[in-house]
């Protein structure tokens, strides 16, 4: 009698007890399919949630081709560069947490659609973009300001999509606030860091796996019909959320969340060619490290954890062979890569403040002198950005001045 059963001669990757990340998490590799490679030659762009800006990084330091369509004017330093998020994505689009916001960027960037809604009042004054918030630190001084921004950005985002050759994009968020008028759809809730929340106007809403598929699937359409030979690499990010409008626990809603991401995530790259899925989300949260990919706050990830994941994403998709103390490296160190895309934590700050001191310790007072100096250049570089700004905004009103005086 024939004892084979259907899962008989199956690969061992697809038994658990195989997996020899039980005894040594460093040796988990969970990639077992790649559909296309990345040359160095070919542009690579990227777009998503803060976990994205990992990829970014070290993509731009590992020799590959990442297209960067949106450069501030050469007068502007790289530390302020920085400051106003250019280099941060291929373009200054800012964190894309869903699919619905990749969708109407293409819409916006196109013409396709012109939200109602076209500039908030900032926190801080100035105005703010309300589909990128965050992107001008000060806000913008007047409305002509914002506008021609957003032209020369769209013109940026075109440029993106038309020119890419893989287009990585990591879904964040189920969860949204969208504008009630025209299905507009934010980053941020209205009142967080820009505007006022009203509820006459602005709505919570939380999208399904159908409506995420449809989105992707028209920006993979629509991307395609201008470039026909973009390759596309989705992947989900394992950064939990950090609130939910949901009345439940915020685990309950991650795991929701994170859950209909990778469905969506699974249905489109079955059903399109050079289109794959990479497992950022359960290279990270895999149980196999009992939690050392994640930092003290347990949402955040750890520089080991990103360091593992651009391992095998440069090993399955670059040919490129790197451990994870290069990559960490290319990150900028520990501390920098933990810094990347959410500020500096008060677990990482307290990490530096408690190395400081043990240098402090073993070195003594020359050390401590080099500290203090260092944290007087800080207070001077602020200083001095703080006195670029004004004059950037300064000369920023006399050129909207002039084009309004020009209009009229």
């Amino acid at each position: 009698m024939d004892k084979k059963h259907p899962y008989s001669g199956r690969p061992p990757h697809q038994f658990w007890a195989n997996e020899q990340a039980i005894q040594s998490g460093k040796g988990f590799d969970p990639v077992t399919r790649v559909s296309f490679k990345i040359s160095a030659e070919e542009a690579i762009v990227s777009a998503g949630s803060c976990f994205a800006q990992h990829l970014t990084r070290v993509l731009q330091r590992s020799g590959f081709n990442y297209l960067i369509t949106e450069t501030p004017h050469p007068i502007v330093s790289p530390a302020i560069a920085d400051k106003f998020n250019y280099g941060a994505f291929s373009a200054r689009y800012g964190n894309i947490y869903t699919a619905r916001q990749l969708r109407q960027l293409i819409e916006r960037a196109y013409g396709v659609f012109a939200p109602l809604d076209e500039a908030w009042q900032g926190q801080e004054g100035g105005l703010v973009d309300p589909f990128r918030p965050l992107i001008h630190p000060g806000g913008f001084v007047s409305s002509i300001e914002l506008r021609q921004d957003r032209t020369t950005h769209f013109e940026a985002v075109r440029s993106t999509f038309e020119s890419l050759s893989c287009f990585v994009f990591t879904l964040g968020l189920t969860e949204a606030w969208l504008d009630r008028r025209d299905g507009a759809v934010f980053p941020l809730a209205p009142g967080v860091a820009g505007g006022q929340f009203d509820p006459a106007t602005y709505a919570f809403k939380n999208f399904s796996v159908d409506e995420i598929v449809e989105d992707l699937q028209w920006s993979i359409d629509f991307i395609r019909s201008k470039n026909p030979e973009a390759k596309f690499l989705f992947t989900v990010s394992p950064v939990p959320l950090n609130a939910t409008y949901v009345d439940r626990h915020v685990f309950v809603s991650t795991t929701y969340s994170k859950s209909v991401l990778r469905v969506a995530a699974e249905q489109v790259t079955e059903n399109n060619e050079s289109c794959d899925y990479f497992p950022s989300y359960e290279i990270v949260t895999n149980p196999y490290q009992r939690k050392r990919f994640f930092n003290a706050d347990c949402r955040e990830v750890a520089p080991q954890g990103v360091a593992h994941v651009m391992k095998l994403f440069l090993k399955h998709y670059g040919d490129v062979q790197k451990s994870a103390s290069q990559i960490i490296d290319l990150l900028g160190g520990l501390d920098a890569a933990a810094d990347v895309g959410a500020g500096k934590e008060k677990g990482v700050a307290s990490n530096r403040n408690n190395r400081s001191r043990g240098m402090e310790n073993n070195q003594g007072r020359k050390m401590g002198m080099k500290q203090n100096d260092a944290s007087d250049d800080k207070v001077t570089r602020r200083a001095k950005d703080r006195k670029f700004l004004e004059t950037a905004q300064a000369v920023n009103r006399i050129l909207c001045d002039e084009e309004m005086i020009n209009n009229d």
